[in-house]
């Protein structure tokens, strides 16, 4: 029955490498932007370096530099339309009529009702700890099964639910290990709700419930329907806080993007006004002054857009592995 245990970590159930897993999904976003400027810089540099003619000399016979620079002032400008077309995409969501709020409330406390019956309690409302509470009613109902099936004469039964109580318990081990103390607007939240492999625990436990369902008895057949409720529950709730987390991550693009604009406009029209041949002359470490001072502020003038692409990586690849609910398993 090994094809009852997966792996703990989502970025271990794809075929992607670990380390490129990190940088698409978990590394901070400004940092991996940052990382992108500087291989901007150091490959304008290489190439400063390896031209037959110096940048000084090519300065002084066209306008290039300055060209390129008063394209990257238009396209900066232009550019923030994307930050409102974002904000837009965000507020749009949350824009509508008094009936339509009354519905979105509806449903939600209807929602609540059930996962209160669910865990017994008042469902938490921070989000980590809803998730948290899920997956430990998942964990409880679990061994709630195994026991059940204690008695249970069909030996090959017992030990398929013995492996699959086993994985699930270890899965949720560690996604529970994350979720604690974890803050809403982080990636802390939805990395571990992620590597909780709800899909395929629900697609396990109905195979083992259909396979064995002769065998038996009524009170195992119930621990078998309770555990799949609250896999069950645990999806939408995993999918809303989701698209939570994506509407707040879509913000901080706006405003990271608005910020990385103002220092982006500043350096690129300061090169096109204020910088000629004869503004950085001499050399530094063997290499132009003006070599330098070009490739720093090209790698400043393109953060918006390298900010962009950080946050995007993250924002599809998190989209790319989370496109389905319940028992379907794209991976």
């Amino acid at each position: 029955m090994s094809d009852l245990s997966t792996e703990d970590t989502l970025s271990e159930r794809t075929d992607v490498n670990e380390y490129w897993f990190q940088v698409l999904i978990g590394v901070n976003r400004w940092a991996l932007a940052g990382a992108l400027a500087f291989g901007v810089f150091a490959v304008f540099v290489l190439w400063g370096v390896l031209k037959p003619v110096s940048l000084h000399s090519t300065m002084q016979s066209s306008d290039m530099v300055e060209t390129v620079f008063a394209g990257l002032v238009g396209a900066i400008i232009t550019g923030t339309t994307l930050v409102v077309s974002i904000n837009q995409l965000v507020l749009s969501q949350e824009i509508g009529s008094l009936g339509n709020q009354r519905s979105r409330m509806d449903i939600t406390m209807d929602f609540r009702q059930n996962t209160d019956d669910l865990l017994g309690t008042t469902t938490p409302s921070d989000p980590a700890a809803y998730l948290e509470e899920l997956v430990e009613t998942s964990e409880r109902r679990a061994v709630a099964l195994r026991e059940a099936l204690s008695g249970n004469e069909h030996a090959d039964l017992r030990d398929a639910v013995d492996t699959y109580v086993d994985d699930l318990l270890e899965n949720a081990d560690h996604a529970r290990e994350h979720l604690e103390n974890g803050e809403f607007g982080t990636f802390e939240v939805i990395s571990p709700a992620l590597d909780f492999n709800y899909s395929r625990k629900m697609y396990d436990v109905r195979r083992l419930g259909r396979e064995y369902e002769d065998d038996l008895t009524r009170e195992e057949r119930d621990a078998f329907r309770e555990l799949l409720e609250s896999l069950t529950m645990y999806g939408p709730v995993r999918e809303y806080v989701k698209g939570l987390y994506i509407q707040w991550a879509l913000v901080k693009l706006s405003r990271a993007i608005l910020y990385s604009a103002v220092i982006a406009l500043t350096v690129a029209g300061g090169m096109v006004v204020f910088v000629d041949p004869s503004t950085f002359p001499g050399t530094f470490l063997g290499i132009e002054s003006v070599l330098w001072v070009v490739s720093a502020a090209f790698a400043v003038s393109t953060l918006p857009f390298l900010v962009f692409t950080s946050y995007i990586l993250r924002l599809a690849t998190l989209a790319k592995h989370t496109l389905t609910m319940g028992p379907l398993v794209l991976r």
